[in-house]
């Protein structure tokens, strides 16, 4: 069986992840930002997973890791994926494998994959495109013929101790357009929304996904322009230059 897993709040992990998984065959998909806490599943030897996760500062998002945490693989052939806007991915991808390998899987190839920037979309914007997932589907040749082999893991980037983490200081507010649907607050992977007044948030909870931001149907969540502002002056230097991917 393959299985597709992906922490994906505004979309772009879960496309790249799914499309590499439809080059083999179907899969199960496992969505670990849904805001349920039980994601315990057993995984054989003879299965296969594709793992994504966004870079956030750097590092693999705290919450995606206690969920990775409750998958229980025997040695478990893995690809691990990382998406990165466009800056740098630092020691995401060695975060994932390790967290992977603890759980009982074997890293057999990872991929650090260029997305659009969920919070400055100007960055990277509108990737991966066809030209990246062509890419993507080379490289998945070449996981086909390692799947065929003894499962070895493999070397990625990064260093151990991991960096230090800062979370973004940018939380979604919602505007006067907001209707209280309760979207916003049924799907925020972290319950940082109250579902009683949607209209508000608990920063102290929230983890600057933008998922709020991406699937609220009046476009009602928003970040403070000038916070955006001053963070792509900040990064406009680092994220300029166009980003490969990258394969391992």
């Amino acid at each position: 069986m393959i299985y597709n897993i992906y922490f994906s709040p505004t979309g772009s992990t879960q496309k790249v992840t799914s499309f590499l998984a439809n080059q083999i065959n179907t899969c199960t998909d496992v969505d670990l930002s849904l805001p349920k806490n039980n994601f315990s599943i057993n995984i054989g030897k003879d299965d296969f997973c594709i793992v994504g996760v966004p870079s956030f500062g750097g590092r693999v998002p705290d919450i995606a890791i206690k969920r990775l945490s409750q998958l229980k693989g025997h040695q478990t052939p893995v690809l691990a994926v990382v998406t990165y806007g466009n800056r740098a991915y630092e020691d995401t991808l060695l975060e994932l494998k390790e967290t992977l390998e603890q759980q009982g899987f074997i890293c057999i190839a990872a991929i650090a994959c260029v997305a659009e920037h969920s919070i400055m979309h100007q960055f990277a914007k509108g990737r991966p495109n066809q030209d990246d997932l062509n890419e993507m589907a080379g490289f998945m040749e070449e996981v086909k013929k390692r799947l065929k082999k003894q499962a070895i893991s493999v070397y990625v980037p990064g260093n151990n101790p991991y960096k230090e983490y800062h979370v973004i200081p940018l939380h979604p507010k919602a505007s006067s357009t907001c209707h209280q649907c309760g979207l916003c607050a049924r799907r925020c992977p972290v319950q940082a929304i109250p579902l009683d007044n949607p209209q508000e948030i608990m920063k102290g909870q929230c983890i600057s996904c933008m998922r709020c931001v991406h699937i609220c149907p009046q476009q009602a969540r928003k970040c403070s322009s000038i916070k955006i502002k001053m963070a792509s002056q900040k990064l406009q230097k680092q994220c300029m230059v166009k980003k490969e991917n990258e394969f391992f």
